[in-house]
């Protein structure tokens, strides 16, 4: 089986203990990697988001994108070698680096050459939110369909702004969205992982 690196993972998270996965977390410096394996990347998405300054309450304005290279480092790791990034939806990293935006109701957009992009939902694969994420792939001819549009279930989206005291407390009642700590509503789902690295793994040589 194909090796795939890992790259920006969790310490000891989903991507440790799998055969053929090399797993790069912060300790180990993802920027490093130089090849020559396929990569999944998840680069941190703090300056890339929604709130990219850090939020109405923050004292000191961030920059966006200033994420030390990452995002830079793993665009150019899936250019040179395939796979797939993983970021949240509406990622402003997108349009900083030209990459094709996709729509909301999922299905590939791009060009082989330049890379696809789509929108798919994690809940649909195991999250306990419906987390939108966009996936950027390249060097893959044979994409694989996903389960496209909303998730089943009665979820409270991550990261769509706020939400009114009556949808966060139907949220609470039927388990979607209790309370999700940052650590859970950052982690990758396993059948979610096995989908990315099974994209990464089509990727040609």
């Amino acid at each position: 089986m194909t090796t795939v690196a890992a790259l920006f993972v969790q310490t000891n998270g989903c991507y440790y203990g799998i055969p053929d996965v090399d797993p790069w977390d912060e300790e180990r410096d993802a920027r490093l990697y130089d090849g020559p394996h396929p990569v999944v990347a998840h680069p941190p998405c703090e300056r890339w988001g929604r709130y990219w300054f850090g939020g109405p309450s923050a004292k000191v304005r961030r920059k966006l994108g200033d994420d030390g290279g990452c995002f830079a480092h793993a665009w150019e790791a899936v250019d040179r070698f395939g796979g797939v990034i993983e970021h949240p939806e509406a990622s402003h990293a997108w349009r900083e680096f030209g990459l094709p935006r996709p729509p909301r109701k999922g299905g590939w957009v791009g060009s082989d050459r330049e890379g696809w992009s789509c929108c798919v939902e994690q809940g649909a694969y195991g999250h306990r939110a419906r987390k939108a994420t966009w996936l950027y792939v390249c060097g893959v001819r044979d994409l694989p369909e996903l389960r496209w549009g909303r998730a089943p279930g009665d979820f409270m989206r991550l990261g769509e702004g706020f939400h009114s005291k009556e949808e966060r407390a139907r949220a609470v009642k039927t388990g979607a969205c209790q309370r999700l700590s940052k650590k859970q509503r950052a982690a990758t789902p396993p059948e979610f992982r096995d989908l990315l690295l099974d994209i990464a793994r089509r990727a040609r040589a």
